[in-house]
């Protein structure tokens, strides 16, 4: 076992992401790779937690039990959140189950990601340049949703919200971000996402600048350069991105982790930072990936 990284200040855990052993979406990536596979790698490698994927059980005991047994936490759990579209009490109603099961295994976050207002069909199969945006006369009713969700997620289930900023939908540039964040309350907290910063053309400095005292949730994603301009170039999909390797893990790509370790050192952050990375397990083999990433981590809170 590698051990925990001593180098985080108090009250900031490491975590992994399942995506490098079984793909949420592309369901053929990492089908043959058991969840007990996953979790051993993880606890092997030193993570001490992991976020859900859709291999995990998702009665409260069973998983509690299956994670205790391999000394790993639930760090958090994507819900594909409607609030675009619909409103505050449907999507209340939409999220119960996952929010009473992420108040059972003692998550303080809940990472929301927008799925409303997308490319008709199927969206991640669409060319990019397809992607829907967002009017900006109705970003303020939005914002004011988000808010009002994310106070009642609190009230409810004393979860934070961790907005998930992501390429095709409706928060993928710095300025769709900062129009929304600007107009909701501080109920709503944001994710920073590394990758899908670089992806969506900007530095993931710029949100940390911006809107650091809302950083609730941190992911660790890589970029390769050059698959991401080739995807770019050729108008391809999210997901021709991801096959192709667009994503990967912190030190295998072009981004800089030391000034995200500055701000957590210096800011007073306080949670999980989860290394994730959307690739393919036949390709980019998930036990060594995930330990190389590991130690780049480590590498980058020690200098």
């Amino acid at each position: 076992m590698t051990g925990h990284i001593t180098a985080l200040p108090v009250g900031v855990r490491l975590a992994v992401s399942p995506l490098s052993w079984a793909n949420d979406v592309l369901e053929d990536l990492g089908a043959d790779i058991s969840l007990e596979t996953c979790l051993r790698d993880a606890a092997e490698s030193g993570y001490e937690g992991i976020e859900l994927g859709r291999k995990f059980p998702r009665e409260a005991g069973v998983l509690r039990s299956l994670l205790d047994s391999h000394r790993l936490a639930l760090a958090s759990g994507w819900h594909s959140g409607e609030l675009a579209e619909r409103s505050v009490d449907d999507e209340m109603k939409a999220v119960a189950g996952h929010a009473a099961l992420l108040r059972a295994m003692d998550c303080k976050v809940m990472v929301y990601g927008e799925v409303a207002m997308m490319t008709p069909g199927s969206p991640l199969d669409a060319p990019m340049s397809q992607r829907l945006r967002m009017p900006a006369a109705e970003v303020a009713g939005y914002a004011g949703r988000l808010t009002d969700f994310a106070g009642r997620l609190a009230t409810e289930y004393g979860l934070t919200l961790a907005y998930h900023h992501h390429l095709m939908m409706v928060a993928e540039t710095f300025d769709e971000i900062s129009a929304i964040f600007d107009k909701t309350g501080s109920e709503a907290g944001l994710l920073l996402d590394t990758g899908h910063a670089v992806a969506g053309g900007f530095d993931y400095a710029r949100l940390i600048d911006r809107f650091g005292d809302r950083i609730v949730h941190i992911h660790l994603k890589d970029i390769r350069g050059p698959v991401i301009d080739e995807v770019r170039a050729g108008d391809m999909s999210f997901n021709a991105g991801v096959r192709g390797g667009m994503f990967t893990v912190p030190g295998d790509g072009i981004i800089d982790f030391k000034r995200l370790a500055r701000f957590v050192r210096d800011s007073g952050y306080r949670g999980w930072l989860v290394v994730e990375a959307e690739q393919d397990p036949a390709v980019a083999e998930p036990r060594p990936a995930v330990e190389r990433a590991f130690k780049h981590v480590q590498a980058n809170f020690r200098s």
